[in-house]
């Protein structure tokens, strides 16, 4: 699946979900579907800056050049919006992520309905995956 047409079944999620209490009910339902992050992996260089909450956001690449992260937060409605952005960003190459508009959060309405400091931590994650496929990109050059 391409990052687009994640994007587009995330909208079309959010679409049959009217009230944003739900909205946030799910947003928290898929914070608690994410794989815990090891603890041996919550190490300060995996922490987001610029989030209140404590997000830790690992990444590798594949043989393929596939990207793959994995995150985890102290705080379930923040887990909720990495999770949303690992299932969007997740499997693909430093290109497709470093290339991506990630419009999806606007059209979903959320970058409206967080506080400003949760909007800045959402900015910041978006950021630290642009970083990890910028790294990837850059290593494979060499």
């Amino acid at each position: 699946m391409t990052i687009e047409q994640r994007q587009q079944e995330i909208v079309a999620e959010f679409a049959d979900i009217e009230d944003w209490m739900d909205r946030y009910g799910y947003i928290i339902d898929l914070g608690n579907a994410l794989p815990p992050l090891p603890d041996e992996l919550k190490t300060p260089d995996r922490l987001i800056e610029g989030c209140q909450s404590r997000v830790w956001l690992d990444a590798d690449i594949d043989r393929e050049g596939r990207v793959h992260f994995r995150a985890d937060s102290d705080a379930i409605i923040v887990k909720g919006i990495i999770s949303l952005l690992v299932s969007v960003l997740d499997s693909h190459t430093p290109d497709e992520i470093l290339d991506a508009d990630l419009h999806f959060i606007d059209e979903i309405g959320l970058s409206r309905h967080l506080s400003p400091t949760r909007s800045n931590g959402l900015l910041a994650m978006v950021k630290q995956m642009r970083v990890y496929a910028l790294a990837f990109k850059a290593k494979n050059r060499s």
